[in-house]
């Protein structure tokens, strides 16, 4: 499956909704370690559902937003040119509408990776 990312790298596009991609100017044994804990984290919250354990479930989804602000997905902003945080919002109501259509109603799969 390939994954859409904006012409700009800032956002993937998952079922239409821009989603803030990790800041690519980390390190890669930072992000790497921030990525571990960021897995790790999210199998705890699946173990606190399990176990119907609320406080553990706390505990992990403050881990999990720890990772996501660590990596850049969530908190400020990685980038220095003043665009606003479009994170969660649709792409079809958002500057990147028009890419987005050509991408979807063309063919042309501009800002895709494998």
């Amino acid at each position: 499956m390939q994954q859409l990312f904006t012409p700009d790298g800032r956002y993937l596009v998952v079922r239409g909704r821009l989603w803030r991609v990790a800041n690519p100017t980390l390190a890669p044994g930072v992000r790497d370690e921030w990525v571990r804990r960021l897995m790790a984290a999210r199998r705890a919250v699946r173990a606190a559902h399990q176990s119907d354990d609320g406080e553990a479930l706390a505990l992990a989804r403050k881990a999990v937003d720890e990772a996501k602000v660590a990596l850049g997905e969530r908190g400020p902003v990685w980038w220095t040119d003043g665009a606003p945080d479009l994170n969660r919002r649709m792409v079809k109501n958002s500057p990147y509408a028009d890419w987005y259509e050509r991408c979807n109603g063309s063919g042309n799969d501009p800002g895709t990776a494998d």
